[in-house]
């Protein structure tokens, strides 16, 4: 019979990619690993995590790890809590048309990983969203490290939550409608100060 025990969150180290799997021939680093899971930056999956990266560098705050499962995807050194949503015109399977750019913005129930509790109220848990259009329409151009390819629209939560209620989805134009401004990769972390110093969020 297993006894009960405490395991506490566990801490994870960043790793550099030059780490080795152990007991396997020829050599393997993890970079293989990484290059074999997440070379598709064009697909949803990997689009998402790749503009979370692309945030938290232009907030200064993508010397740590992402988190897997936290309420909100990025929490600037401005103690700014930001949620992260993409969208984009081109994907990687076949299309007859570009694709319409839509978020989801649905409500959530939060989960605290280092208690193992969740809230009791669904909510949108961030200070702010930023909604990321990965903005290129021809194929052959297109490259997601490129940062001038994105377009930025960042919006505070309460506007969100006051314009658009319970809806779980907003394509851009509404977004827009509701007064999301669209702005550059350079002007990503001013523009979000800016929202926080005349109190929008």
């Amino acid at each position: 019979m297993l006894e009960d025990q405490n395991y506490p969150a566990i801490i994870i180290e960043k790793k550099t990619g030059n780490e080795c799997f152990l007991n396997m021939e020829p050599t393997v680093r993890l970079s293989d690993f990484w290059a074999w899971a997440y070379s598709d930056l064009v697909g949803n999956t990997e689009r998402g995590k790749l503009a979370e990266f692309i945030i938290a560098n232009a907030m200064n705050c993508a010397d740590g790890i992402s988190g897997s499962w936290g309420s909100y995807d990025i929490h600037s050194p401005e103690e700014i809590k930001i949620e992260v949503k993409t969208s984009a015109y081109l994907q990687t399977w076949q299309q007859v048309k570009l694709s319409n750019i839509k978020f989801g913005i649905q409500k959530t129930i939060a989960w605290n990983p280092e208690t193992n509790t969740y809230s009791t109220e669904s909510a949108r848990q961030s200070d702010i969203y930023v909604f990321c259009v990965q903005n290129c329409k021809k194929q052959e151009e297109l490259n997601p490290l490129d940062v001038t390819q994105w377009d930025f629209y960042p919006v505070a939560t309460k506007t969100l939550n006051a314009k658009l209620g319970n809806q779980k989805s907003v394509g851009l134009s509404k977004l827009i409608n509701i007064g999301a401004k669209k702005c550059s990769y350079k002007e990503l972390r001013s523009t979000i100060l800016f929202m926080m110093e005349n109190k929008d969020i």
